[in-house]
């Protein structure tokens, strides 16, 4: 099996455009202009300072991101955010902030938040197995809590927001680390928006935190600096060494949205088309294909499936990485099937696994 040849649908770390990869592979020689690797290069270099400095502008072009935002590039993932947000907005207050259970990682940040305070859980999917999401008549916010938290898209089950949540006169706080910048996202309707990088826009080891200014105005005193937003943002996110290469790998992908696909805009009319292709397939498979959640709620991002038996899942994915599509096993937690459409995932590969799919359903439907 040639490698070189796979398709990677997995969950994350991602595919990357070739045209990106290219470019990073020259850099990992040398950068242009530079003459040193990049994974070699001083973050306090002028250069570097520089790539700081046209990611971030890249960004608010993108989102046409209003000047009250900070914008920061940080390490420990998604996984640190459960905690900062908390620690910045929840610390000493007697209110309670509202969570969204709606998922796996969802699920994750609730109980880092109780550490700091108290936390009211609006809605939670658990006991339908995370196979929905809540309607507007099942969510009641409270006016004096001190933010709202949901994540746009679960990538485990498959969900996705198609509407922004809460109130407008309560901090709205989103995890989007799996569908950062796959389609307009109203940013400033947003207090803070978090997302690492390993999806959409880049490589693990990077994560873009988007957070308006008043919010650092109320943060409390006597929080570790590294922890602290405060200190980061007065660095211009070198407050420690910075994970230089994912940095430059991230500005690279957003020169690709800005430059070869067109935009945010655009970039959510491709996810939004891959994604029909492939829950087409599902829905005229007369249940040989068994989607796993509510199509109203299905994600552009994570498309999850189940086949009869457990015997045939197992043979489908057998199957499927000797024909080079890696990473469809669904998560640890769920089992099944997933195929992660993220930005650099083309459509004519997905149009391929469509194929492969057809093929494998005429050749096992009577067993099945």
């Amino acid at each position: 099996m040639n490698l070189r040849n796979q398709l990677n649908f997995s969950g994350g770390p991602g595919v990357l455009p070739e045209s990106v990869l290219r470019q990073v592979q020259e850099a990992i020689v040398e950068v242009p202009g530079v003459g040193l690797s990049i994974l070699g290069i001083s973050h306090r270099s002028d250069w570097f300072t520089g790539v700081v400095a046209e990611l971030e502008a890249n960004i608010r072009a993108l989102l046409a991101l209003p000047q009250d935002y900070h914008v920061l590039f940080l390490q420990g993932g998604a996984t640190q955010q459960f905690s900062m947000v908390p620690m910045t907005l929840l610390r000493g207050r007697t209110q309670a902030a509202e969570y969204l259970h709606t998922g796996y990682w969802s699920g994750k940040a609730i109980p880092e938040a109780g550490r700091e305070g108290p936390v009211r859980v609006v809605w939670s999917g658990e006991d339908e197995g995370f196979r929905r999401l809540p309607g507007e008549d099942e969510l009641a916010f409270a006016a004096d809590a001190p933010y709202i938290h949901y994540v746009s898209n679960e990538t485990v089950e498959g969900l996705q927001f198609h509407r922004v949540l809460g109130r407008d006169d309560v901090p709205r706080v989103c995890d989007m680390s799996s569908d950062f910048l796959s389609r307009p996202c109203e940013a400033e309707r947003f207090s803070l928006i978090y997302a690492h990088a390993q999806k959409n826009i880049g490589p693990a080891g990077m994560t873009v935190v988007l957070i308006r200014d008043e919010l650092l105005a109320k943060a409390p005193d006597g929080l570790h600096g590294f922890l602290d937003y405060r200190k980061h943002v007065e660095a211009h996110s070198t407050y420690n060494t910075p994970p230089v290469f994912a940095i430059y790998v991230v500005l690279l992908m957003t020169r690709w949205l800005l430059d070869e696909v067109g935009g945010v805009e655009r970039m959510g009319e491709i996810n939004r088309g891959k994604a029909a292709a492939l829950y087409e397939l599902l829905d005229r498979s007369e249940g040989f294909y068994k989607g796993r959640v509510a199509p109203n709620d299905r994600s552009t991002m994570n498309v999850t499936f189940r086949l009869a038996t457990p015997k045939l899942e197992a043979r489908f994915l057998e199957q499927a990485l000797s024909a080079g599509f890696y990473g469809l096993s669904g998560h640890r937690s769920t089992g099944g099937v997933r195929a992660s459409l993220y930005n650099a995932m083309t459509l004519p590969a997905v149009e391929n696994l469509v194929d492969f799919m057809e093929t494998f359903k005429r050749s096992h439907q009577t067993a099945a």
